[in-house]
């Protein structure tokens, strides 16, 4: 494959490059033009060169919330920008913040060593720092937003720098202002993260109990409940490197009472987590297993035989063929429970 690049002093932007090693999903799409930048001087740079302005941008993480469907016609932006830094507030608390090109998994363990508490159940979890307040990630009964303070980001018409505390984010399940009236208007920079000194680690989440029991865990610290989140995770969720996937494919939907009820009727078993104002959320990996699609394979694709809310590249996959597969499940469980999924995975 010829490379092209086209130089904007001191940067370069390449031409016809492969994605395939940018995404967890392996799928393997060509992105006409593809620039990565390191700080903010190079992205201020590159937003205000006029060649730049009236291109399609699409910036990329660590490609693990994402699924190609196609090549990428336009100009795609990887966020390298790295740094830990932390500010003591005071005798609880400490302000932890980090590039947004900075590896999340990297950032958890550094905060579990230097006796941070906050999201310690969030590790395990693939993608970038600057990718957990888009998505408002979560796991195991912790949100980003519960530590969330604030982040720093540029707009990309203007290359104005504006700081967007926890309310200007609109936070929801797995949703904020940046996949809504905000989406692909700003590239995060860094995000500030208030964490604890004091420990009470959140084991409300049945699984972590269950584990933490099993290694006869008495004195509950950080670390314990990081490395029982771990391991259920390992448990549960294939290997990117593996299988590539991008995580849970589907968000778990959230229901009226009634509705919850109606199903409990007919499914007794099913498990469940109470809501806000008689809301009532289900897993979804439950109804797709209900809805016998667990393990079951379509072309290259499959829905993962452990975790029915995963679906994976079993080698060769096109995103058409994930895409198709997610759609069929998605219309088994409409029509068996009258659910309609969302995806949580952002498709291409």
């Amino acid at each position: 494959m010829q490379i092209l690049s086209i130089f904007i002093f001191p940067m370069r932007i390449e031409s016809n490059i492969s994605l395939k090693t940018y995404n967890t999903f392996g799928i393997d799409v060509l992105a006409s033009e593809f620039i990565e930048v390191n700080d903010v001087s190079e992205l201020n740079e590159l937003v205000q060169n006029d060649a730049v302005q009236n291109k399609r941008l699409l910036i990329l993480g660590g490609g693990s919330n994402i699924l190609f469907t196609k090549d990428f016609d336009g100009l795609v932006i990887r966020n390298g920008i790295s740094g830990i830094q932390e500010t003591r507030l005071n005798d609880k608390q400490v302000r932890v913040t980090a590039g947004a090109g900075v590896v999340w998994d990297d950032l958890v363990h550094y905060c579990i060593e230097k006796g941070y508490a906050g999201i310690e159940n969030l590790i395990a979890i693939p993608g970038c720092v600057g990718a957990g307040p888009i998505q408002n990630i979560g796991a195991y009964g912790v949100e980003l937003k519960d530590t969330f303070y604030s982040l720093e980001a540029i707009d990309l018409k203007s290359a104005e720098k504006k700081t967007f505390y926890k309310k200007d984010c609109e936070f929801g399940y797995r949703d904020s202002v940046f996949k809504r009236h905000l989406k692909g208007q700003y590239f995060i920079t860094s995000v500030s993260l208030d964490l604890h000194l004091e420990h009470k680690p959140d084991v409300s989440y049945g699984a972590i109990r269950e584990e933490l029991q099993k290694k006869g865990v008495q004195e509950i610290g950080i670390n314990d409940v990081a490395e029982a989140v771990a391991t259920i995770r390992g448990q549960k969720l294939p290997d990117p490197e593996v299988a590539g996937n991008a995580g849970s494919f589907f968000k778990n939907p959230v229901v009226e009472e009634k509705k919850y009820l109606d199903i409990r009727n007919c499914y007794p078993e099913i498990p469940s987590y109470k809501g806000k104002k008689g809301l009532v959320k289900i897993p979804a990996g439950w109804l797709i297993e209900q809805c016998g699609w667990k393990g079951k394979v379509h072309g290259n694709a499959a829905v993962h035989d452990k975790q029915a809310l995963v679906l994976v590249n079993r080698g060769n996959a096109t995103g058409q063929e994930v895409t198709e597969l997610a759609e069929m499940v998605r219309q088994s469980v409409l029509d068996e429970f009258g659910i309609t999924l969302e995806f949580e995975v952002n498709i291409i």
